[in-house]
C-alpha cells in the first residue's frame, strides 16, 4: 500500500494508522501543490476498499499492494469505484496534458495509458451524481454535451490503446489531443474555483447511502476554497460522519482551514521535497529522462496572491498548460507597463504631480513586455490584446496571471528608492488584485470585464 506516493513521510504515518487499526474517520492532508496529498487520498480510498484487507495481523503490511487484483482494486485504480466520490478544484489542465506526454513517448507501457486515463477521471469525477447535479435555470454553461463527448472518446481511447500495436501513431495522437481539448473545455467552464454547497450538499447525502462494497472515500481537494456556507455544510457532516465513511480533505496550508472543521480532522503534513526527489517523481511518474526544469529565482513564480511557491514537479506540469508561466508573464509586464502609463497620464491630465514609481514600475516591466510589441495606455485595446493573446486565458490562467502581475509590481517597487508611498502603492495592487481574483473565481465575472474594472480603478488610485 502507498507504493505510488514517493518520499512522504506522511504515508508511512497513514500505514500505520492503518495497519494498528488508529485511523481517523476524517483527515486533512496538507502541504505545497504537487506534494502527493490528492494521489495519496486517492490511494487511500483504494487500500480501505480492497477487498483482500482483512485487518491487521502478521501479514498486514502485504495487503493492499498497488497491483492487487480484486475486483475493488481493479476499480479504484481507474477511479471508477462507486464508493469514491471526489469534488473540489485542482490544476487538472498540466495533469492531464503532462500525462497525455507520457503515454505518447511509449504507448505500448501499461503504465503511461492508466497515467492518462486517471488524469481524465480525475476531471470526470467532479461530475459524478453523487456530487452534481446540472441547474438548467441558473444559465450557466451546460457541461454535459462536453462531458458526454469526453467520455465516448475516452472508452475509444480505452478500447485502442489496450493494442496499441495494431493503432496508427496518428490516429491515437489526434485522439489524445481531442480528449485534451475536451478536458480543458470541461474544466473551464464546468469546474468552480470554490466549492460549491450544493455540491457539499449531495456529498454529504452520498456518504449516508450504504456503500457498495466496504467502506466509502470522500475526498475533498483544496478544501480551504470554500465558501461559508459549504464550510457550514461540511462541518454538519463532519459531526456525525457516518460509521462506514472516510472523509479526506486536503488544502495547501493547515491554518487556512477554519479552527472549527480542523478540530474535528486527523492533520497529515505532506513535506516539501528536495530538488532531487522531484525531479525523480517527474522521471518515475511522467518517464520524462529529458526532463529539465529550472529551480529558484528564476526558474519559478511566486504566487503572491496565494502565498505559495512552486517546486520542480509544479514547473514541470505548468509547461503544460494552454498559458504556460513563460507566455503569461510578457502578458502581465505589459499590463502593469499600461496601467503605469495611463496612471501617469491621469495624474498629468489632473495637474498631479505623477508619482516615480510609475515610471520605474513601467522601465522594469517594459524588457519583459517585449515580445507582446505593443505600447498603448488605451484601456479597451490593452484588453483587447490581453484577450486574444492569452487564448481567453483558457486552462485557468486568468488566477496565474494575476499572482504574475502582483509579483512583478513588488519585484519593480523593490528597485524604487526609499519612499512613503511604496507601501501604498504595493498595498493598491494588492488589494485590487485580490478583489479580482474574487469576483473571478467566485462570481464568474469574465476575465475582460474583470480587467476592465481592474485597470480603471488602478489608473485612479496610482495617479493618487
Amino acid at each position: 500500500m502507498f507504493e505510488n506516493i514517493i518520499t512522504q513521510a506522511a504515508a508511512n504515518q497513514l500505514k500505520t494508522d492503518i495497519l494498528s487499526r488508529k485511523l481517523a474517520p476524517s483527515m486533512l492532508f496538507y502541504g505545497t501543490e504537487a506534494s502527493g496529498k490528492g494521489s495519496a487520498a486517492i490511494e487511500l480510498a483504494r487500500v480501505l476498499s480492497c477487498e483482500n484487507n482483512s485487518g491487521a495481523d502478521a501479514k498486514a503490511a502485504a495487503l493492499a499492494p498497488w497491483n492487487c487484483g480484486c475486483s475493488s482494486c481493479a476499480r479504484h485504480r481507474m477511479l471508477m469505484h462507486p464508493d469514491l466520490a471526489m469534488l473540489g478544484p485542482r490544476n487538472f489542465a498540466a495533469e492531464i496534458a503532462a500525462s497525455r506526454a507520457a503515454f505518447l513517448r511509449d504507448p505500448s507501457a501499461a503504465a503511461g495509458r492508466s497515467l492518462f486515463i486517471r488524469s481524465l477521471r480525475k476531471l470526470t469525477a467532479r461530475f459524478s451524481p453523487a456530487v452534481w447535479e446540472f441547474e438548467s435555470k441558473t444559465g450557466k454553461f451546460n457541461p454535459l454535451p462536453v462531458l458526454e463527448s469526453l467520455e465516448e472518446e475516452l472508452d475509444e481511447f480505452e478500447s485502442l490503446s489496450s493494442t496499441p500495436e495494431t493503432v496508427k501513431p496518428k490516429s491515437i495522437e489526434k485522439l489524445t489531443d481531442s480528449l485534451l481539448k475536451n478536458a480543458i473545455k470541461l474544466e473551464d467552464e464546468g469546474v468552480s474555483d470554490a466549492v460549491p454547497i450544493a455540491q457539499v450538499r449531495k456529498a454529504a447525502y452520498w456518504c449516508r447511502l450504504a456503500p457498495f462494497g466496504k467502506r466509502k472515500t470522500l475526498i475533498i481537494e483544496n478544501a480551504d476554497r470554500m465558501k461559508e456556507e459549504a464550510r457550514n455544510s461540511l462541518l454538519k457532516l463532519l459531526e456525525e460522519p457516518p460509521d462506514t465513511v472516510n472523509i479526506v480533505l486536503t488544502a495547501r496550508r493547515r491554518e487556512a482551514v477554519i479552527p472549527t472543521i480542523l478540530s474535528r480532522l486527523r492533520p497529515y503534513r505532506f513535506l516539501t521535497r528536495s530538488a532531487e526527489q522531484e525531479m525523480e517523481i517527474i522521471r518515475r511518474v511522467f518517464r520524462d529522462p529529458a526532463a529539465v526544469v529550472q529551480n529558484g529565482a528564476e526558474g519559478e513564480i511566486a504566487n503572491t496572491v496565494n502565498g505559495t511557491a512552486s517546486g520542480p514537479v509544479k514547473a514541470y506540469l505548468d509547461t503544460f498548460l494552454p498559458q504556460p508561466p513563460e507566455k503569461l508573464l510578457p502578458l502581465a509586464a505589459f499590463f502593469v507597463v499600461s496601467v503605469s502609463r495611463a496612471a501617469a497620464a491621469f495624474a498629468k491630465n489632473k495637474g498631479n504631480e505623477i508619482p516615480p514609481m510609475l515610471q520605474i514600475m513601467g522601465n522594469y516591466c517594459n524588457l519583459i513586455a517585449e515580445s507582446v510589441g505593443s505600447r498603448t495606455t488605451d484601456t479597451g485595446e490593452t484588453i483587447a490584446i490581453l484577450i486574444s493573446e492569452s487564448g481567453n486565458f483558457e486552462g485557468k490562467s486568468f488566477p496565474r496571471f494575476l499572482a504574475q502581475v502582483l509579483d512583478l509590481v513588488y519585484r519593480s517597487l523593490s528597485q524604487c528608492p526609499p519612499d512613503p508611498g511604496l507601501i501604498a502603492c504595493g498595498d493598491i495592487w494588492r488589494k485590487r488584485l485580490t478583489e479580482t481574483l474574487s469576483a473571478n473565481g467566485v462570481w464568474h465575472q469574465r476575465p475582460e470585464l474583470a480587467l476592465e474594472s481592474l485597470f480603471y480603478r488602478l489608473r485612479e488610485e496610482l495617479a493618487g
